[in-house]
């Protein structure tokens, strides 16, 4: 009795939220036929407020976005315009929606490679002076929902590597609570190479605790492929944890998220967002954040026309990354 009113509990569920859908579409609707929506007017305000230069092409995104916060906040594109200037959780709720938050795990396989040789390098310099003083420091910027961050926690786990911290950084706050928790889906586990499985723990529903198989010695143990299959989500283990954590930063502030000076700083597919003179910016903001010797990691194609007099590129045939030589 009690399972089928739970199923017909779930059903009412479905219900109100396919409902709270459409009445959502139906809103955005009426406000598309009754209110004039000024595109270069909002896309003004984001670019002021993050920098992003959002192209006429995602007019519709953008549309959306503000239509769909205003109908949150129960008021008109007009009368949402007015109040952003002084009401912050506003301002965060657009920028949440806004915001396109794309990632994998492990999405460019050399740079992980690289950083995960540098604290290698790092780690055993230190083993031989006898000074585990200096953490190995990595600043992954515009983090998005964490999948590049847990990536490179994941590569040094798997080598053994204890002596380093990663910092992630994003100007949403709500894929920032994502990245924290760590649980993600199926398709994004399938990225993860072989070795680094071992962090992926599987998200246990509870009714499958009681299914949990018994071993040759006694213990009980739980099927991770049988419950990966059943829930489709998993999660990061809590060992990576420890290393890890995430900041709210916007990349056009002065102010650091961090006043510690970074061995690695990776800010991969961001800076096409940006005019080229906001690039310059950011990017000297990061030497300024980047340790002398340690590197900065862009995606390949990205800041070219880059020449700073305290950096040098590496000559590497799949990375475009820099090294400080000097202050």
């Amino acid at each position: 009795m009690n399972h089928h009113i739970q199923k017909s509990s779930n059903s009412v569920h479905i219900i109100e939220a396919a409902s709270i859908d459409s009445l959502k579409q139906d809103h955005v609707k009426t406000v598309r036929q009754v209110e004039y929506f000024d595109a270069r007017q909002w896309q003004r305000y984001i670019e002021c407020e993050i920098g992003f230069v959002l192209p006429n092409i995602q007019r519709n995104w953008l549309e959306n976005a503000v239509i769909q916060t205003a109908w949150s906040y129960g008021v008109t594109i007009a009368e949402l315009w007015q109040q952003l200037p002084f009401n912050d959780e506003l301002r965060q709720h657009l920028l949440n929606r806004v915001l396109i938050h794309e990632s994998r795990f492990f999405r460019h396989l050399p740079s992980i490679n690289f950083v995960t040789e540098c604290a290698e390098q790092h780690q055993h310099a230190k083993r031989i002076t006898a000074d585990a003083s200096e953490m190995f420091c990595i600043w992954s910027v515009g983090c998005a929902s964490g999948q590049e961050t847990w990536s490179l926690a994941m590569s040094l786990a798997a080598k053994q590597l204890s002596n380093y911290t990663i910092l992630g950084t994003d100007v949403s706050q709500q894929v920032l609570a994502q990245a924290r928790v760590g649980q993600y889906d199926a398709k994004q586990q399938a990225l993860i190479p072989p070795y680094c499985q071992q962090f992926v723990q599987p998200l246990l529903p509870a009714a499958m605790a009681d299914e949990a198989n018994i071993d040759n010695a006694g213990n009980a143990f739980i099927d991770k492929a049988k419950v990966s299959n059943s829930t489709g989500y998993w999660q990061v283990t809590a060992t990576l944890k420890s290393q890890v954590r995430f900041a709210l930063h916007n990349i056009m502030d002065e102010k650091p998220p961090t006043a510690h000076l970074q061995q690695m700083i990776v800010c991969q597919n961001m800076l096409l967002y940006f005019r080229k003179f906001d690039q310059r910016d950011i990017l000297a903001r990061l030497s300024k954040q980047c340790a002398v010797g340690g590197y900065i990691i862009l995606a390949p194609g990205e800041a070219l026309f880059w020449r700073p007099s305290n950096m040098r590129r590496i000559a590497h045939p799949h990375l475009n990354a820099w090294q400080k030589i000097s202050t």
